[in-house]
Parts: structure tokens; C-alpha cells; sequence
């Protein structure tokens, strides 16, 4: 489903929406641009952040959206979606907040664009409108086309996240997430290889044909490749695409398995990435690899003290059969080390572990590079994502010995560190390229890959998107400094 049409004005005066929506700022007595302060006290505004009220002012259909006390990037990103979200049954809104700054234009472009957001498959009432067109009040500030174009981009990178993780399961096997991609790929230069089961049991992929040989639906493994012709960096991307997660024979209690549609996010993300990256023409050569597998019940299931060997010989003994996400991404990495590239980077819902640590919207970012897991927090705080950086302790692999396979793909029965454990996993996957170890961030999205709660700013229900504006950053800033 395409994003808004988003477009610039100089001023609300150039305004021909149906409504246009101010920004107030919250102090002793609100205060917004052209309007006394009275008239906004009598209306109930406070500017308190995220404050929505429709009125008819002059005859005129507008909207105040409250900043809080302070402008930022991040908060008129925030704002914007907030106000779009609550008016998304007006079809064209235009939307005037304080910016001064070209990346503060941008970011309410980014934010207005992502609060619109509705899954495309929901129930609608006869005649449900929706918005289709927003208009961004400049000012001053100085404003490229680009700016637009890659804000739109962006914003569309999260909604096809959001659409492809929000498809109920019954509508999104690995065969159906495949055939997607092929198809929205198409005309897009981007190359794409698929390989069926088949193929992943002649070439080694040992987890995602473990994972997926409980499902009568079978895994598959999905490539697509952004290959400029001046690309002088190469960065591969993993994502974790469990189309839907039982626990397999170690079942999840009834309460677990609700919402585990979205355990094929990081393969969206990853996807979406690439697509935007070349919609963008950035210069550098990206690699994603969608791990996709549904992790089900059957008598052709993984069992519990099964030893599986993975893509580049290694051998696991199956602990935990709901410990299956670091078993395709690991084959994953092992695809992605034998290109030989300049950086990996895996997306993945990973662990419950995160959640217990890191709450439901800072993802936790680790890796064997400092100076590249610094890169991707630094780009990611830039487009207001929250990541924090967590360790792999070199003891973390040891508890994962094994008597009868090079390692355990789980502790069972010890829940610490959880987040970390799973890493230290994984990086027993990373190869090496001249002798050290390739540059590779993991970033575990679990908790904030899925709003299960109310929405807020312009974060609706269900998928959120998280992971795909930092990426993107994090690849744009790579291309301009191989140039």
C-alpha cells in the first residue's frame, strides 16, 4: 500500500488541504503562531505533547497538536505522526510546525507520513477515508527535493515492514513471503535468488531446513542483492523471517504463542531496507539474506537432543526447539561470511531475553566491532530510533558445550542473560576476511518490533517498523564515506 503523496508549502497560506494542523507549545499560557492565547485556552489546548483538538477557526476546518515544552527533530517527528494518526479519516492535511532546519522538515515529513499508517487488509466501514495527500509548511527553511524523495522512501520502507509483519500467518508462509518479493521486485533492478528446500538441503543449510521441515509449508531462503555499478563497500544483511513460531516440541504456552505472526520482522526489515537503499541509488552494494522458515508441531518436527549440521560444517545439538531463530540466522551469517564483505549486519525478534532487559521500545544492539556497533547506534539515535549497546562476555559461549555437537543451541533451564547468550551464539557464525573477524552488528528487536499496547506518536498498533530508518542511515552514511 503507497505511503501519502507528501509534498512542501511556504506558508499555511498556500494551504488548499482540507485541514491544517499547528503545533502549540506547552509554557504558562499555550502559545501558537497566529492564534491568541486565549482562543487556545478556551478550546481546552494545553500543547501538551501529543494533544490533539479539531476546531473551526474563520470558517476554516484546523487541528492543534501539542510539542510539549521543547522542539526537536525527534519530537516534530513524534508530533506529526501523532496528529496524522488521529486524523487519518481527512484526506489532505497540511502541516505547520515550528522548523527552521531542513532535517526538521524532514523528520515531520517522516513522522506525518508514518502516523497515516493502517494495515490494508482490516475491516473498514463503507466509505472509510483515509489520507492521500500532506503538505509540509518550510518556512525559512531551506528544503532539496531530496529531502522529500528520501523521506517518502523511508516512510515507505516502514510501511511495507509494517504490512508485510501485520499479514495474519494463514496469508504469509516462507513460499508466499518469497513469491512476494519476486513480485514487488520485479521492476526495481534489484536480483533476487530463491532457494526452495531442496536446494537448502543439497547446500548445507542445516537450521532452516531443521526449523521448517515441521510445516508442510517449506522453508525458503530469499537473496536480493542492490548492486550499483560504483559501489566500492559491500554490507550484507541478515533477517530473521520465522513466518510464525509454535516453539515447535518445546511449545509455547497458549499466552507465548499469541502475536508470533511478527517473528518473521527482521526479514521484512531487512527486505524493505534494500528495497529503499535502491530507491534511494545509494552507492554501495547491499546484500539481504530472509531466512524464512514456520516453526510448527508434526512428526517430521526437529526433536529436542537432535544434532544438526549447519552451513559451513558446524554441528549443533538441539536443546531448545524454540531457540529455532538463532539456527536460521546462523546459516544466515555463514551465506553472508562467504561473500566476504565489508560489514554484516542481523535484524532479528530474537529473544524474551530483550524484553526483560531492555523494555518494549530500545532494541539491544551487540557485536564483535566496537567502532561498527557504535556506527549503527549513532546512525539509528540520528532518525530518533532507541538501540543500547550490550556485551557478548567471552564466558557467555561456554555454557553452550555440548558432549555430542560442536555446541548447544541453548542453555536450558538457565534464563541469564538471555540476549547475550543468543549473541554469543551467533557469533560463533561470523567468519573472518584477511585474518580478523568481519565487522558484524546484531541488533535484537523483539520487544520493539510490535506495539501491543495503545498507540503513541506514530507508532499505531501491531508492527511498528523499528530498525528500518536506522538502517538505512547507518547505509547511507557508509556509501558517502567509501566515496
Amino acid at each position: 500500500m503507497p505511503i501519502p503523496a507528501l509534498s512542501i508549502i511556504a506558508s499555511p497560506d498556500d494551504a488548499t488541504a482540507e485541514l491544517i494542523v499547528h503545533g502549540v507549545l506547552a509554557g504558562e499560557t499555550p502559545s501558537a503562531p497566529g492564534f491568541d492565547a486565549e482562543l487556545l485556552t478556551a478550546l481546552g489546548i494545553t500543547g501538551k505533547r501529543e494533544q490533539v483538538t479539531r476546531a473551526v477557526v474563520d470558517g476554516r476546518k484546523i487541528a492543534f497538536v501539542g510539542l510539549g515544552d521543547t522542539v526537536t527533530a525527534d519530537r516534530l517527528r513524534e508530533v506529526a505522526g501523532a496528529a496524522v494518526r488521529s486524523l487519518r479519516d481527512v484526506p489532505s492535511l497540511a502541516i505547520s510546525l515550528p522548523v527552521t532546519t531542513g532535517t526538521e522538515v524532514q523528520a515531520v515529513l517522516e513522522g506525518a507520513a508514518l502516523g497515516a499508517y493502517r494495515y490494508e487488509h482490516r475491516r473498514r466501514a463503507e466509505g472509510d477515508r483515509v489520507v492521500c495527500e500532506i503538505a509540509v509548511v518550510a518556512g525559512d527553511a531551506e528544503v532539496s527535493p531530496y529531502i522529500v524523495q528520501s523521506a517518502g522512501i523511508a516512510a515507505q520502507a516502514v510501511w511495507t515492514t509494517r504490512d508485510l509483519s501485520n499479514t495474519p500467518p494463514n496469508l504469509l508462509s516462507p513460499v508466499d513471503f518469497a513469491d512476494r518479493v519476486v513480485a514487488e521486485t520485479a521492476t526495481t533492478g534489484l536480483s533476487v535468488v530463491v532457494r526452495d528446500e531442496e536446494r537448502l538441503r543439497r547446500e548445507g543449510f542445516g537450521g532452516i531446513v531443521g526449523v521448517g521441515q515441521g510445516s508442510s509449508r517449506p522453508p525458503r531462503l530469499v537473496t536480493v542483492e542492490h548492486t550499483p555499478e560504483n559501489a566500492t563497500r559491500h554490507v550484507v544483511l541478515v533477517g530473521k523471517g520465522i513466518t510464525f513460531d509454535s516453539g515447535g516440541l518445546s511449545l509455547k504456552p497458549a499466552a507465548s504463542m499469541q502475536h508470533m505472526k511478527y517473528d518473521m520482522t527482521g526479514a521484512a526489515t531487512v527486505y524493505a531496507v534494500t528495497v529503499a537503499a535502491a530507491a534511494l541509488q545509494l552507492p554501495i552494494r547491499i546484500t539481504a539474506h530472509l531466512c524464512l522458515a514456520e516453526n510448527l508441531v508434526s512428526s517430521t518436527s526437529t526433536r529436542p537432543d537432535d544434532v544438526i549440521t549447519m552451513r559451513g560444517g558446524k554441528t549443533v545439538e538441539v536443546t531448545n526447539t524454540d531457540a529455532e531463530g538463532r539456527l536460521v540466522m546462523a546459516d544466515g551469517l555463514v551465506l553472508a561470511s562467504e561473500a566476504q564483505p565489508d560489514a554484516i549486519i542481523d535484524v532479528a525478534t530474537l529473544t524474551g531475553a530483550q524484553m526483560v532487559a531492555l523494555g518494549n521500545r530500545v532494541s539491544g544492539v551487540m557485536g564483535n566491532d566496537e567502532a561498527f556497533v557504535e556506527a549503527v547506534l549513532r546512525a539509528s539515535r540520528e532518525v530518533g530510533e532507541q538501540l543500547w549497546p550490550m556485551p557478548i562476555p567471552e564466558e557467555m559461549i561456554g555454557m553452550l558445550d555440548s558432549d555430542v555437537a560442536d555446541l548447544m543451541n541453548a542453555k536450558v533451564g538457565n534464563r541469564a542473560g538471555g540476549m547475550l547468550l543468543a549473541a554469543a551464539f551467533l557469533n560463533e557464525f561470523v567468519g573472518e576476511r584477511d585474518g580478523s573477524p568481519i565487522p558484524w552488528a546484531h541488533i535484537d528487536i523483539a520487544g520493539p518490533s510490535t506495539n501491543t499496547g495503545s498507540p503513541f506518536g506514530f507508532t499505531p498498533p501491531g508492527s511498528t517498523g523499528v530498525a528500518v530508518r536506522g538502517l538505512l542511515r547507518t547505509l547511507s552514511k557508509m556509501s558517502r564515506s567509501a566515496e
